[in-house]
């Protein structure tokens, strides 16, 4: 086979390889309802996440129970307001036992990747081990750390730092992730 050929198979290749999965996280991470986004005008379902106003839906979830919890600076300790925001999450997941749950650990800009990725384990541990304790299967909860990797505030403020600071909990249907 030509370099060019091989040239041409390979950017085809790469090419698909980029068209995996473009709305992954519906209208962007930072877009309505965060990582997994759900979106949609007037109860219209325009991400693939459901109804907002049906309660079994991961739209409703998202939105109305809540997807994300926020942390302090170099914490992985849970506060009332995140505590509050699991419990609300662990009902709606004993209530629905056909979703399984991926939680993502994420920390802000600051420190090193290797910190940061250690303390985003940190934070979806503990968000894990909150959700199991209020009855939640350990079967259908996964973990995964993105550190600083994927900011959903991108600038060199509190307020945005504030932001990044958090678990995000990512619904899929099945039970087993």
């Amino acid at each position: 086979m030509s370099l060019a050929a091989k040239s041409l198979l390979l950017i085809a290749v790469l090419g698909l390889a980029a068209c995996n999965n473009p709305d992954r996280y519906g209208a962007g991470a930072g877009g309505p309802g965060g990582a997994g986004g759900a979106g949609g005008a007037g109860g219209i379902d325009t991400t693939g996440l459901g109804d907002p106003n049906n309660p079994t839906s991961i739209a409703y979830f998202n939105q109305r129970v809540g997807d994300r919890v926020l942390f302090a600076v170099d914490q992985s300790t849970l506060s009332p307001e995140a505590r509050s925001v699991l419990a609300a999450q662990a009902n709606w997941l004993n209530q629905n036992p056909g979703y399984a749950a991926i939680i993502e650990g994420h920390a802000d800009e600051q420190g090193t990747r290797e910190y940061n990725l250690a303390l985003g384990a940190r934070r979806a541990a503990a968000v894990q081990n909150f959700l199991i304790s209020q009855g939640v299967a350990a079967n259908r909860l996964r973990t995964i750390s993105y550190g600083k990797e994927r900011p959903i505030e991108v600038c060199s403020t509190e307020a945005c730092y504030s932001q990044n600071r958090r678990a995000v909990t990512v619904l899929s249907a099945g039970a087993g992730v």
